[in-house]
């Protein structure tokens, strides 16, 4: 129950970003909030009820969505789910920071369980290099904003 009050929290971010329906498919909320602006990572579960209207969303929020942050109620309470879209301007141990195309950085705090996907691949923090266009999505936690997936979108 929890996971799907996530997706749809998810969903919900993409309607406020976009003004307008998307439907993500996965059920790892991070994944879904950054499949929903536009990112790809590997998803093994294909759309159950495939749209028109979906690639010309996603084209849409692909191509406008910068960053954006939802609270949803959760069983353990609410939880704020955050996703940003920009380069990579620092890099340390256990944080990156990243700035939009609009001038907005946040310094993503490393979480436990983060993952890093590149070309479908899971990498390392420390191959993601300053410069690099990603995708991010975390939660935060107090005055902290911890990253559990990045993306680094394929080059179109």
């Amino acid at each position: 129950m929890k996971r799907l009050v996530l997706v749809v929290a998810a969903g919900a971010l993409a309607l406020g970003l976009a003004g307008c329906g998307a439907k993500p498919v996965s059920l790892d909320v991070e994944q879904a909030a950054l499949s929903a602006i536009g990112f790809e990572a590997a998803d093994p579960s294909p759309s159950a009820t495939p749209s028109r209207e979906r690639p010309r969303m996603r084209g849409f929020l692909r191509k406008n969505t910068l960053h954006g942050e939802i609270v949803v109620d959760t069983k353990d309470g609410p939880k704020t789910v955050v996703v940003q879209r920009g380069e990579v301007t620092a890099i340390d141990d256990d944080s990156l920071t990243v700035k939009s195309s609009d001038g907005y950085t946040i310094e993503w705090a490393f979480g436990d369980d983060m993952r890093v996907r590149e070309r479908r691949d899971t990498i390392q923090p420390g191959e993601v290099k300053v410069g690099t266009e990603v995708g991010v999505a975390g939660a935060k936690d107090g005055d902290r904003t911890v990253a559990r997936l990045v993306v680094i979108p394929l080059k179109r």
